[in-house]
């Protein structure tokens, strides 16, 4: 994944009505140089590994501007467990149950999910489904 410049973040943020502070756009820069979907523990040991400038309750409290601004998505594979992406466009995921990976798999590359068969009165607004297995290290260590 191409990191985007300095200038196309800080341009993103604001145009999104954000105010662009330090580690807000450290949050933001990392979640769009990476494809792992990272915990906030998982944050904060990346971000403050060269400096230590953020606390939890910052990164926390970016996160939550960053998706209530649509930038970032919060992502729910494993039970109380928070996961976070830059990729907000549809796709789904990948989970490995033995070491924990996750991965991107394209919306086009899962059949078309009909909702034609939900009973009355339910009406989709969106989905996503998760593929629950092994991943191809995990597989080949067996």
């Amino acid at each position: 994944m191409s990191q985007p410049s300095t200038a196309t973040i800080v341009t993103t943020l604001k145009a999104k009505g954000l105010r662009v502070t330090p580690q807000r756009f450290a949050v933001y820069a990392n979640l769009l140089s990476r494809t792992d979907h990272p915990t906030v523990e998982q944050l904060l040991v990346d971000l403050n590994q060269s400096c230590p400038v953020s606390s939890q309750a910052t990164i926390y409290s970016s996160l939550q501007a960053l998706r209530e601004a649509g930038l970032i998505r919060e992502v729910l594979l494993e039970a109380g467990v928070s996961r976070f992406d830059a990729i907000v466009a549809p796709h789904h995921h990948f989970h490995c149950q033995q070491c924990g990976s996750i991965e991107d798999i394209g919306w086009d590359e899962l059949p078309v999910v009909e909702f034609d068969r939900l009973r009355s009165g339910l009406q989709a607004v969106s989905y996503e489904t998760t593929v629950r297995g092994y991943c191809d290290r995990c597989s080949q260590a067996e």
